[in-house]
């Protein structure tokens, strides 16, 4: 009941009325006079502070002035995070090829089918590579008549028919064998056997095949001690179970320059060989359809 009496007296003292008047100093004459309650003031100070903080709310979101606020980033800023977000997701998806490039060149040096292939892939020439595809053209007067015309201009240009043989061909290049000896092993001999063993004198010297990169020299305990060579083309090249790497990784080769020497490093190994590989587009190549080893 006390409670109740306080409350309705309260809210009596909340609607009471008074008088504001603004008085003239000199003549004492009033110039302003409002009736107001403390309720109305409450009022009147409540949604007056509401519009004020909407309308400040709305300057900063849909203007510029949120860039002064502390911490809000400029529109510089914001444009190189979405630039630095871009090139992180590029990034990204560098290094996940970078890892499985890395993988798969793990899986043939230990002798393994790289993610992704199998034995059926292996390949004996070019036309398994790249198929040829038969496109039929429809020709014209005015094709026919303008090819008659640029063979006459260069029917004795030189430059024009040296650019003919500019596409990579396998069986037309020249490859510098890597070891002269007996082959023992040859390609597919035994399951994942995807090159060939030739045994030669102790410390004989492995040549590289082709002008390239070494991108791999070190042991492993299977084949022992490897060194592989990046070449033009899409083309790998692996030596096996040497004794002794005289290139290290990073190293610019060329074709005929010793590489390594004979040995038999490695836990699949019976006697000092060289076990050669041949890699094109990721697929293992019978070497000695492309080289002579005796």
């Amino acid at each position: 009941m006390a409670k109740t009496e306080k409350t309705k007296a309260l809210y009596k003292k909340l609607r009471n009325h008074y008088r504001l008047s603004i008085f003239n100093e000199q003549s004492y004459e009033e110039v302003l006079g409002m009736r107001l309650s403390r309720l109305k003031v409450f009022t009147f100070v409540g949604v007056t502070s509401m519009l004020l903080i909407g309308l400040v709310t709305l300057l900063i979101a849909f203007t510029g002035l949120r860039e002064y606020i502390p911490g809000y980033p400029s529109g510089n800023e914001r444009r190189l995070i979405v630039r630095n977000a871009q090139l992180v997701d590029s990034l990204v998806l560098e290094i996940d090829h970078r890892d499985r490039f890395f993988k798969d060149i793990k899986s043939i040096v230990n002798g393994e089918i790289p993610e992704g292939g199998s034995p059926d892939d292996v390949i004996r020439d070019e036309a398994e590579v790249k198929p040829k595809q038969k496109v039929h053209f429809n020709k014209s007067v005015e094709d026919s008549l303008f090819r008659m015309q640029i063979e006459e201009e260069e029917r004795f240009n030189l430059s024009s028919q040296n650019t003919l043989g500019n596409k990579f061909r396998l069986e037309q290049t020249s490859f510098f064998t890597p070891l002269k000896g007996v082959t023992v092993n040859g390609f597919g001999s035994s399951q994942g056997h995807y090159g060939i063993d030739i045994v030669a004198g102790p410390e004989a010297r492995v040549s590289s095949v082709l002008d390239g990169t070494v991108f791999f020299a070190g042991w492993t305990v299977e084949t022992g001690y490897v060194i592989g060579i990046q070449h033009a083309n899409n083309m790998v090249t692996f030596y096996k179970h040497n004794s002794l790497l005289l290139k290290k990784v990073g190293d610019r080769v060329k074709a005929g320059e010793a590489i390594a020497n004979v040995g038999n490093s490695g836990e699949y190994t019976t006697g000092p060989h060289l076990h050669f590989e041949l890699w094109y587009n990721g697929v293992p190549l019978n070497p000695a359809e492309y080289m002579d080893f005796n």
